[in-house]
């Protein structure tokens, strides 16, 4: 039903992802070719194609069991990291990914992004502005695909996942997707500086094939928009005329998710996350075909 899937960055609201995915995929026995993802986004759909995701929730309940803080202060006088999320985060990928590496190469092709810096300006700058852009488009603007990123010169990768040869390879590029300080540190691809993928287009879907089709793809945020709805987008042929149609089904989540993207402190909240994913997953197959209906007619 759907060739392509997008997972959308969110940190921790990722596991309403996959909550959703876990009802959904099996019920429409989804296989796609191409899935595109941006941060914790991209984490939870490699997640998804090697371990259980009641595996993984556990292992988190332990990870976390003795962390009580999101930051620890005191370690600026000994010199040390105030945020313990970097450590873990890199922990968890390779404990999660490595038993079951191999694994990645029977999925769908996982393009991640990541976003490189403009060069007009220096890292720190870059660092600050990137941030300061993220939260106008976060909070005020709350637009489904930001354009302020692009506006100032922050231009995105997107790498394959598949393409890592190492799980210390795949890790380190999901946290490249999901870089930002102060939570990780200013992290570098190929010797240059990048930033969360986010800081471009939180909802990946500039990185999709421009082929026809149905694509599903999964927000975590609340935005102004109906719980599903879709965009038509007209694909061009390779002598770039008018092609097919691409019909994109976005899905969005009923409440907000419970949970905050960076809070490294309350593990059990991730079973939350997932449950309303779930109880979404069950409306969505509900609702589909009067949705595509609708499109249909549109």
């Amino acid at each position: 039903m759907f060739d392509q899937v997008v997972f959308a960055g969110g940190g921790n609201r990722c596991w309403w992802q996959a909550g959703f995915w876990d009802v959904v995929q099996p019920e429409l026995r989804i296989r796609p070719r191409v899935i595109t993802g941006i941060s914790a986004g991209a984490a939870t759909a490699c997640m998804l194609y090697v371990r259980d995701s009641q595996w993984v929730m556990r292992y988190y309940a332990q990870a976390l069991k003795h962390n009580t803080r999101n930051a620890y202060w005191g370690n600026l006088l000994r010199g040390e990291s105030v945020f313990p999320h970097y450590r873990i985060y890199r922990q968890a990928l390779l404990d999660i990914y490595g038993p079951h590496f191999a694994k990645l190469q029977d999925a769908p092709e996982i393009r991640i992004g990541v976003s490189h810096l403009p060069r007009w300006l220096g890292a720190r700058s870059a660092v600050a502005a990137g941030l300061i852009a993220y939260n106008i488009e976060k909070h005020i603007r709350k637009t489904l695909h930001p354009t302020l990123g692009r506006k100032l010169g922050f231009h995105p990768e997107f790498v394959i996942a598949q393409d890592c040869e190492r799980v210390d390879d795949l890790a380190d590029l999901v946290l490249q997707s999901s870089c930002t300080p102060p939570f990780t540190p200013v992290l570098r691809r190929n010797g240059r500086p990048v930033l969360d993928g986010g800081m471009v287009d939180n909802v990946p879907v500039g990185a999709l094939d421009d082929t026809p089709g149905r694509v599903l793809v999964m927000v975590t945020r609340l935005y102004p928009r109906p719980p599903m709805f879709v965009v038509k987008h007209r694909t061009r042929g390779a002598g770039g005329e008018a092609g097919g149609e691409q019909q994109r089904l976005y899905v969005q989540p009923s409440a907000r998710v419970p949970i905050s993207s960076w809070d490294y402190t309350s593990p059990q909240q991730m079973q939350h996350a997932y449950n309303l994913g779930a109880e979404d997953g069950e409306r969505f197959l509900e609702r589909l075909p009067e949705v595509f209906e609708a499109a249909a007619h549109a």
